[in-house]
């Protein structure tokens, strides 16, 4: 059954009161930047929509090429748009005229999959097994001044624009880095997709001078070493901190833990909680066969979003039941997205490249000591 928060006793409000809302920032770095992007990309289509409309009438400068990212659609944040008013001037989602965007990805046609057949069967135990190896995982505790150092390789799909002509085209495969302190305050991020070659801080404050507190949808070490490890009690957390965001409070609770396994560092019995509450989640079935960004082929937890017609899929080595990546796949046509997103599409996809303990900013594991 689906888990709903119950009426908590006075030792339970602490830990309850640490995944409220405590300033716009709610989303981690990569999450908040897709937000970022598609609510651009929808501003941009109306602007090309306009233009069309308006060429019966006078003649228009022929649009340059957007973009933008497909990666979990039809998401309810209305409170996001109003935080990222400021930042619209700023942001870019144009492509050049060669297919390759401003950040330094090149595109080429759409990423596609032969869709596995789902099952029911077999989830619990298959969990239970994932369960066990993190549980296992060789996760130490940072040390102050230490740094999470995750690389991964990743593409999205979007739909890119040529004066009136759509077509769906997808990221080349490229490297993801990021580095975040215990305490979150201080980070990097390179990825191309987003940002140039050289990166961006995360470090605190923000640009308005505001240093946000960690909460689940926006997690630092030190605020996941402090959630409780019984899965009932975190699976309802998780449900609290998610209402009002995703297609369902069930999708949103399965995405919600499919962040945190693929770009957090929780400690290994916090990891292991996260994969029996995601047993609880209903809906939640077994693909035998999937393949990561790497072509590492696995098994894969997922759960379909039934209003956006896509599969999210995390992937995990059939033999050691090591997390390998995420990918997200549309099992069903789709009316959203000019109408290009055809079931087999992956309209996103990575793969864990390595995931450490690091003693500085933008310093790599093999440099560390």
């Amino acid at each position: 059954m689906k888990a709903t928060p119950s009426r908590q006793s006075p030792a339970e409000w602490e830990e309850t009161a640490l995944l409220l809302p405590q300033t716009a920032r709610e989303l981690p770095t990569g999450r908040h930047q897709f937000h970022k992007e598609r609510l651009m990309a929808r501003i941009e289509q109306d602007i090309q929509h306009n233009n069309h409309t308006a060429t019966a009438t006078a003649p228009q400068a022929r649009p340059k090429t957007g973009r933008f990212r497909l990666l979990r659609p039809a998401i309810t944040l209305p409170a996001l748009a109003c935080a990222l008013a400021g930042a619209v001037v700023a942001v870019s989602v144009m492509n050049d005229g060669d297919g390759v965007r401003q950040g330094g990805v090149a595109t080429g046609p759409a990423l596609t999959t032969q869709l596995g057949t789902p099952t029911t069967k077999g989830v619990p135990q298959l969990l239970d097994q994932i369960s066990l190896a993190a549980a296992e995982s060789d996760t130490s505790a940072l040390k102050p001044g230490q740094y999470v150092y995750i690389e991964s390789k990743s593409a999205d799909t979007h739909v890119r624009y040529d004066g009136d002509e759509a077509s769906l085209v997808s990221d080349a495969l490229h490297k993801r880095q990021i580095w975040e302190s215990a305490d979150g305050t201080k980070g990097w991020l390179i990825d191309p997709a987003v940002n140039g070659p050289e990166g961006e801080t995360l470090s605190l404050p923000d640009e308005l001078g505001n240093t946000p507190k960690a909460t689940l949808n926006a997690p630092s070490y030190d605020f996941l070493a402090k959630l409780p490890t019984d899965p009932d009690k975190l699976l309802a957390m998780i449900y609290k901190a998610g209402e009002g965001h995703g297609n369902s409070p069930d999708q949103q609770a399965f995405t919600t833990i499919g962040d945190l396994v693929k770009e957090s560092y929780p400690p290994a019995k916090l990891y292991s909680a996260l994969f029996k509450a995601a047993a609880k989640i209903p809906g939640v079935v077994v693909v035998p066969n999937a393949k990561d960004a790497l072509d590492r082929t696995g098994v894969a937890v997922a759960r379909l979003d039934e209003l956006g017609g896509f599969r999210e899929e995390w992937i995990f080595d059939k033999k050691t039941h090591v997390f390998l990546g995420e990918r997200v796949v549309q099992v069903k046509p789709s009316d959203d997205d000019a109408g290009l997103m055809k079931p087999g599409t992956i309209r996103s996809t990575s793969a864990i490249v390595k995931r450490a303990i690091v003693d500085g900013m933008k310093q790599l594991p093999a440099q560390n000591g």
